[in-house]
């Protein structure tokens, strides 16, 4: 059975391989070429990929990624479709589901709604959810480089606590536009913003994310 991560994965890279390589992306200052090497890097080069997180491994993960940059767009775009190479973890379903759904979601999202004809894709329910209880667990990581209190909340009412503090600010959307917000793309998530002005102008502006 096709998981979440895989469907995800393949049309990220359908994305990819439509837009072009010069295409922009949502990710600043990189083109879709520099975002397909990223995630290629990301699976398949970890003494690298860790200067994400790690400033002592920045310098390497630049220059490993310019190298992967440099690679046919082509070839970029068919390491990203078959997947991480023999005995990588995110080989294994169990850690493709928790590290790559919501990435490549949010990747596919930066191709597309860099776009000047994009069209907000509708996702499936059980797919929704999955994406809500992502965000629930992840809430309070995603949120503490918020500059003020931060609610998400489902339409339907359900809410998790992203940063505590006040004044707070509420973000309400759907699961997929509720992660956008919270990674960052707070001008291209489809949400509605509730609090004090100065305050919501503080949470729009603000680095959000991992």
């Amino acid at each position: 059975m096709s998981t979440h991560a895989k469907r995800e994965r393949l049309l990220l890279a359908d994305l990819l391989e439509a837009a072009g390589p010069e295409a922009p992306t949502l990710c600043r200052g990189w083109t879709a070429r520099d975002l397909a090497a990223h995630v290629v890097v990301r699976e398949r080069r970890p003494d690298a990929a860790g200067g994400a997180v790690l400033g002592v491994l920045k310098n390497r993960l630049d220059r490993v990624q310019a190298e992967y940059a440099a690679k046919p767009y082509e070839e970029l775009i068919q390491l990203i479709r078959t997947g991480p190479p023999r005995m990588s973890p995110f080989g294994l379903k169990q850690i493709d589901e928790a590290a790559n759904t919501v990435e490549f979601y949010i990747h596919a999202e930066d191709v597309r709604r860099a776009q000047p004809d994009w069209s907000r894709r509708e996702l499936d329910p059980v797919f929704a959810d999955v994406l809500w209880s992502r965000a629930e667990r992840t809430a309070r990581l995603l949120g503490r480089r918020s500059p003020v209190g931060l609610v998400l909340r489902r339409p339907d009412g359900q809410t998790a606590v992203a940063h505590k503090g006040t004044p707070v600010v509420t973000v309400t959307g759907e699961p997929g536009e509720l992660l956008l917000f919270a990674f960052g793309r707070q001008d291209a998530a489809t949400v509605g913003v509730e609090g004090d002005t100065e305050a919501v102008d503080r949470l729009r502006t603000a680095e959000l994310g991992m």
